[in-house]
């Protein structure tokens, strides 16, 4: 596993991979921006209606308009402080768009003579995205009010995304070379190795800023993995006749 890490890191800076970097970040800066935009509406609408609601009892203007930007601006920083501790989740959604590319670049680099994965259908690398970007939601919102309770919330959190990190992106790099459903039965085989490794996928995005190349490293760690747990001769390309 320690080479596989160490293939992944120092796969994720090399010049292909900084430009699927760019467009992964930019995409998910721009997803978590639009939707802390539309939150902040909404939020700002409610308090406004709440305190219009509030004047016509009181005729007090300006407090109730005041107390609406506040509760306005405390919701708009609490989507942003909930953007960073669903930025697994968020990942999880715009790594969909670029695994195929990640994996291409893995298996060129360290596995030049074996026979490339075929890309996903677009539909079924977006549909395992979403599920478990919607499960880490489901998951985070439980821990939520452990959060108070000495840490535990952060301790719940970091093995879920272990879990779901782990889970997605190897599903993804199986899937390349098996059906669906092999590809899970490959993955409850090794689950316990494959979570190990997604432990190493938890620590990365617990990292402020490096966890932006999550995807890049998730994927590029368990295409190794897939290759290492596989059990099967290695199928190689037939050198040129010339």
């Amino acid at each position: 596993m320690l080479e596989a890490v160490i293939k992944a890191l120092s796969q994720i800076f090399s010049p292909p991979f900084r430009r699927v970097l760019l467009k992964a970040t930019g995409l998910a800066l721009i997803l978590i921006v639009a939707i802390a935009i539309a939150l902040n509406r909404v939020f700002f609408w409610m308090a406004e209606s709440g305190a219009a609601w509030a004047e016509t009892g009181t005729g007090a203007h300006a407090p109730w308009q005041i107390l609406a930007w506040v509760l306005s601006l405390a919701a708009t920083l609490g989507i942003i402080t909930g953007a960073v501790f669903l930025m697994p989740a968020v990942t999880a959604f715009v790594g969909s768009f670029f695994v195929d590319e990640i994996a291409d670049q893995v298996e060129r680099a360290h596995y030049p003579a074996e026979v490339p994965g075929r890309a996903l259908p677009l539909g079924r690398a977006l549909i395992e995205g979403i599920k478990t970007a919607l499960l880490a939601v489901a998951v985070y919102l439980c821990a939520v009010p452990f959060l108070f309770v000495a840490g535990l919330g952060l301790v719940i959190m970091f093995f879920a995304n272990a879990y779901l990190l782990s889970r997605e992106y190897f599903l993804l790099a199986a899937m390349r070379f098996r059906p669906p459903d092999e590809a899970r039965a490959l993955r409850r085989a090794h689950s316990t190795r494959i979570f190990l490794a997604g432990m190493l996928i938890a620590i990365f995005v617990s990292i402020p800023l490096l966890n932006l190349a999550t995807p890049l490293f998730a994927m590029a760690l368990m295409v190794h993995m897939h290759k290492r747990v596989s059990g099967r001769k290695v199928e190689l390309i037939e050198p040129k006749r010339a």
